[in-house]
């Protein structure tokens, strides 16, 4: 893949974990409110009809959301998730580049309240609201 298939701003995620990493590469770019996650679609992100994977959807939106209540509290605590709901309105193929964009509704002491868009292209394919919990990070 080569630059010219990403989009301006994004850099590869810094934040790996196992169970993305056989998505790689992943993408993000942050805003003064949120981070957004992005990814060009490739086989390994489809189901068997050759589609995106609610799965991957999901799982992308709740670290977006994640990662952006994390930056609106300033990096200084971390989040575990409570509740997560996705609404699936679209579907889109390999070759599309998906962004999962988040929007920070509410943060406090313990609870940080969350919602995405998840677009391919410019269509709007899913929307996921999540609520996180606030975990004190471990000296």
């Amino acid at each position: 893949m080569t630059s010219a298939d990403i989009p301006d701003g994004f850099e590869p995620l810094l934040r790996k974990s196992p169970l993305t990493e056989p998505w790689e590469p992943l993408y993000s770019k942050k805003t003064d409110k949120a981070v957004i996650i992005g990814l060009r679609l490739a086989k390994p992100h489809t189901n068997g009809r050759g589609l995106i994977h609610g799965g991957l959807i999901a799982a992308l939106a709740d670290n977006a959301m994640g990662y952006s209540c994390a930056q609106a509290t300033g990096w200084t605590t971390s989040f575990v998730t409570v509740s997560l709901s996705v609404d699936f309105v679209g579907s889109a193929e390999i070759g599309r580049w998906c962004s999962i964009e988040s929007d920070v509704i509410k943060t406090g002491k313990t609870i940080c309240f969350a919602q995405c868009l998840v677009r391919a292209d410019d269509a709007v394919i899913a929307r996921a609201s999540g609520t996180f919990r606030v975990v004190p990070k471990k000296g």
